[in-house]
């Protein structure tokens, strides 16, 4: 089928158990038409649903899509037409600037006005996390804020899963931090170095595309006084044990990408790699648990 000019196609379907809908998505990447993009996204934490998709130039071929359904045991696939529309222009239009602490977060298209002792972050739209709209970027911001309003200071910074840079950025201008911000996205990656040079961060911030706490380009700046990880409870869990292998006692750990309920059981696995909540806070319906190092090893 051809496709018509802007035409974008969606299918998207729930599967339960990590390791299925993984294989999932790859089975869907390899599809003919192939997807111009695929995601797979935790939807359920508690109840180990996932939600994978595609985005298309043309409309999927739907016996494919059945028979990805009845070979991996996913519910059936939800296929979609998207209307055409400039969503970076759309959300250029509808974020205004955005205030954590001393951070002010705006896009060159609204500056806005900010005290003189205020940290300017511009962040365009783009297909990223963190515009600081979001509770939980807000939450990380305001938690970096109150740190060092106390006195912190943070030479060596690691921000995993960066997304716009946004906690990279502002540490860097903070503090004049060397910030190695990670993500597993490779368009996350180039969206932070763009910000980063927009903001002036490009000398202090290295940016790099990676899937692990461990790995070499983290390894060789560690330890780290401050990491963030604004992620989602599951992978924040399965890092946790990472994080305390580049940080030592003392370091700040601000993590977010949780809802209320699940805060607790994060704050509870990091406790047991010695790192123990000295704050919370709670934006809409998202919690950011700053965490501080306190022993060198973990008590298994």
């Amino acid at each position: 089928m051809t496709a018509k000019t802007g035409e974008v196609w969606t299918a998207f379907a729930t599967i339960e158990n990590e390791r299925d809908a993984q294989s999932l998505a790859e089975a869907l990447e390899r599809l003919e038409p192939a997807p111009v993009g695929i995601g797979c996204f935790e939807i359920d934490e508690d109840g180990d649903l996932w939600e994978v998709g595609g985005y298309f130039d043309g409309r999927p071929n739907d016996i494919l899509l059945a028979l990805l359904e009845a070979a991996y045991g996913s519910r059936p696939f939800v296929v979609s037409n998207v209307p055409p529309e400039d969503w970076v222009s759309k959300v250029r239009r509808e974020l205004r600037p955005v205030s954590a602490g001393r951070f002010v977060l705006h896009g060159s298209h609204d500056k806005g006005d900010a005290p003189p002792s205020a940290i300017r972050l511009r962040i365009e739209a783009a297909m990223a996390f963190g515009t600081g709209h979001h509770g939980t970027t807000r939450g990380c911001l305001t938690a970096m804020h109150r740190l060092a309003r106390e006195g912190f200071v943070a030479r060596r910074v690691l921000d995993l899963g960066t997304g716009t840079g946004a906690l990279g950025m502002g540490a860097a201008l903070l503090w004049k931090s060397k910030v190695i911000a990670t993500d597993i996205d490779p368009v996350a990656v180039m969206t932070a170095q763009e910000n980063g040079r927009f903001n002036g961060t490009g000398s202090m911030m290295r940016t790099v595309e990676a899937s692990r706490a461990t790995g070499p380009a983290v390894m060789r700046n560690a330890p780290y006084d401050l990491v963030f990880a604004n992620i989602l409870a599951a992978p924040l869990k399965r890092l946790a044990p990472q994080i305390a292998s580049v940080t030592v006692s003392g370091s700040a750990v601000i993590l977010s990408g949780l809802l209320h309920r699940q805060a607790p059981g994060v704050e509870r696995v990091f406790a047991g790699w010695g790192m123990v909540a000295d704050d919370r806070i709670a934006l809409g319906e998202w919690t950011t648990l700053s965490l501080r190092r306190v022993r060198k090893t973990p008590l298994r």
